[in-house]
């Protein structure tokens, strides 16, 4: 018999769109780099697999490590200390850890609409009641501080944030990280801040909401910074006793992070020159996406600030769904937008970590797409009379 837990969520339709792909697909659907990990990294990686680091480590990560990553939150927080990060077996298990530490049953947890299909499920998981907050392409997809107001009952008892984020490439402000965390503090709320895109910005930098309220976790990852998603090697900053409580549930998940990984990222934070030049290639092709979305009739697109996804809104006569599927079918691989909640119907996420040229190639099979189901969309000329007919349209007839 099938627990409860397993029947109550879903593989995320980001899986099953990459899943169900025919071979040599376009991919614009999976959010990953393209681009292999710094050289020094993989050279850290076999060195340290060659020289016998390859045994369990501590539960919250190897000391050097984590103090590394102390020293870079001290910009934010200068009390920052090595016993408020826990290494963890990336941002993914971050997440569930942090829930698992933070839910009790019947707790409510505020998510975003759209967000990461991962907040909603991690809630019920533990228990608890997933409600989402809205993020409108009207507004920037920028959290009505109000709505949010309205949506706290006794029962509240955090709020997850993502910026940048995934998917609307939406970098929130300081001026919104101030009042959100204003909104926690008020309303006694724990913030989960998922900041795992934080380097990859093309606007300014994003502002963390690390040492801003003594309620904040933040939930982070070397993925997509350093281009190791397969290595699945993330980190948590937390406050002290709260960190503890998140390092207990993550030993009972996976007991420790990988040991070679960690050696392998630690000489990566080492510079951020590689950072940069990924982000800069991918500053180019947000102009080559953004630029070519707007020229597709049927199609908004906010310009993405942070993240490499775009996340237009279609007119279509189509759900989200069934444009991915129409899509799929002629090789481009996307992500249909109500996966990542109710407010993504009608849209759809596009991930530009893909060459230019897959780039072009992919968003054209969505402009022919897009003028097929235009087409379609429009009404039908009215019949016009032919000569001999007898008869002259209404409007041409003598009163």
């Amino acid at each position: 018999m099938v627990a409860q837990r397993a029947r109550e969520v879903e593989i995320s339709g980001i899986r099953k769109m990459f899943e169900s792909a025919p071979p040599r697909s376009i991919n614009l659907g999976l959010g990953e780099p393209d681009f292999d990990p710094p050289a020094a990294v993989i050279d850290a990686l076999c060195r340290a697999v060659r020289e016998g680091r390859n045994h369990y480590g501590p539960s919250a990560g190897i000391p050097e490590l984590r103090e590394q990553l102390a020293e870079r939150y001290r910009a934010k927080d200068p009390a920052t200390s090595r016993d408020n990060v826990l290494v963890t077996g990336s941002g993914t298990e971050a997440l569930m850890a942090t829930a698992l530490a933070l839910y009790d049953p019947g707790d409510e947890v505020l998510v975003p609409n759209p967000g990461f299909v991962l907040y909603a499920p991690h809630a019920r998981l533990s228990g608890a009641i997933p409600v989402p907050y809205s993020l409108l392409a009207s507004g920037g997809f920028q959290p009505d501080l109000d709505e949010l107001e309205s949506l706290v009952t006794a029962r509240t008892r955090a709020i997850v944030v993502n910026s940048p984020s995934n998917p609307t490439g939406a970098v929130f402000p300081k001026a919104t990280v101030d009042r959100l965390c204003a909104f926690a503090d008020r309303h006694e709320l724990t913030i989960v801040s998922d900041e795992v895109y934080e380097e990859i910005v093309y606007d300014g930098p994003a502002v963390s909401f690390w040492g801003r309220s003594d309620r904040t976790v933040v939930v982070n990852s070397f993925s997509k910074m350093l281009a190791t998603t397969g290595w699945r090697i993330g980190f948590v900053v937390a406050p002290r006793a709260l960190a503890v409580e998140i390092n207990k549930l993550h030993y009972h998940i996976m007991a420790c992070p990988p040991t070679p990984a960690q050696v392998a990222v630690l000489a990566g934070l080492a510079s951020s020159e590689p950072t940069a030049r990924m982000v800069e290639e991918f500053r180019r092709r947000r102009e080559l996406v953004v630029r070519t979305l707007n020229a597709i009739d049927g199609l908004t697109t906010v310009p993405p600030a942070g993240a490499f996804y775009a996340f237009p809104r279609f007119s279509w006569p189509v759900s989200a769904t069934e444009l991915a599927g129409a899509l799929l079918a002629r090789g481009l691989i996307t992500t249909p937008g109500d996966a990542f909640g109710s407010l993504g119907a009608s849209h759809l996420r596009l991930s530009f970590a893909a060459s230019r040229d897959d780039l072009r190639r992919g968003l054209a099979i969505l402009a022919e797409l897009g003028r097929t189901l235009g087409a379609a969309d429009r009404p039908a000329a009215p019949p016009v009379s032919g000569r001999g007919s007898g008869r002259r349209p209404a409007s041409a007839r003598r009163s």
